[in-house]
């Protein structure tokens, strides 16, 4: 294991630890009729998963020296919006999934009423952290931070990409379509994550044009390995059932490319990634290693 990879993983669990100990206290269980819905929080939010979107706003934050406590609650903020679309993704009406991270989903441990109640709450949980002076001082920052997380998590982001995908099942898309399906379902979120590092550092919209680069290249990759991990994955490992792309006909980039040519182009995109952060120094080597774990994941 490389030095890169061995602070990946050492920044991976510190940030997951950090966003498990917040999401504990956002969600404690009241002693009233609510107590199952705040278990059906926990059981999704707190443990397991890659905890990727709250790394790269930590990562981020840091190239601006923002205070470790103001990302970190932006951070939990974002993966509360991952979080409740992975459990309306999971519902019968979508996806219908059985196992997310290693565990029965939401509606399946508990109901689907409680599921989609769940992810409503966390949706909601997401801009109250935002908008509450404790997140930042500056209600301008907390403001904009507000409005690219909703204009990220709608239907010109995750929310509108899911809706492609569920298209997706009945219509035949080619590779610009999927591309711009991913951009939004996958991508928007990514980018968010980013961009929410650099606004809580004030930097202007203009300077974050390499940043919004590497965000944007850095998600194509990710996906593009999410699809190579749904044939070749362990189903251990990824937590969740694999194939149900190609079992329900979904074009994919790598039904649309071939194995070999969309290995190609995940490097190519993370090379691209890597190439946006020239103009910062060392400060900017946990994005690189970011990068490069796309390719390298097993979950």
């Amino acid at each position: 294991m490389t030095a890169a990879s061995l602070s990946l993983k050492a920044a991976l669990s510190q940030v997951g630890a950090d966003v498990d100990r917040r999401l504990d206290k956002f969600l404690a269980i009241p002693d009233d009729p609510r107590a199952d819905l705040y278990r059906a929080m926990r059981h999704a939010a707190i443990g397991g998963g890659k905890r990727l979107r709250p790394l790269l706003v930590f990562a981020t934050a840091r190239l601006f020296a923002v205070d470790r406590d103001c990302a970190g609650r932006v951070a939990t903020a974002i993966e509360c919006i991952h979080v409740y679309s992975l459990i309306h993704d999971d519902l019968p009406a979508m996806d219908d999934d059985d196992m997310r991270r290693g565990k029965p989903t939401v509606h399946k441990a508990f109901d689907e009423a409680t599921a989609i109640l769940a992810g409503d709450c966390l949706h909601a949980l997401a801009f109250e952290i935002l908008a509450d002076p404790l997140t930042h001082p500056d209600p301008f920052v907390r403001s904009e931070l507000v409005l690219d997380l909703a204009r990220s998590a709608g239907p010109s982001g995750m929310a509108g990409g899911q809706a492609m995908d569920l298209e997706a099942e009945k219509s035949t898309f080619d590779l610009p379509t999927v591309t711009r399906l991913q951009a939004m379902k996958t991508g928007a979120l990514i980018a968010c994550s980013v961009e929410a590092g650099a606004i809580l550092g004030k930097v202007p919209p203009e300077g974050r044009v390499g940043l919004r680069g590497y965000a944007r290249d850095m998600g194509l990759a990710f996906q593009i390995a999410d699809d190579i991990l749904d044939v070749e994955g362990d189903e251990a490992a990824v937590g969740k059932k694999l194939g149900k792309d190609e079992g329900a006909g979904k074009e994919t980039f790598l039904s649309l490319l071939g194995l070999d040519r969309a290995r190609a182009q995940a490097r190519m995109l993370v090379d691209q990634a890597i190439q946006h952060l020239q103009h910062f120094g060392p400060e900017a080597d946990l994005l690189r290693d970011i990068a490069r774990f796309t390719l390298e994941r097993d979950r």
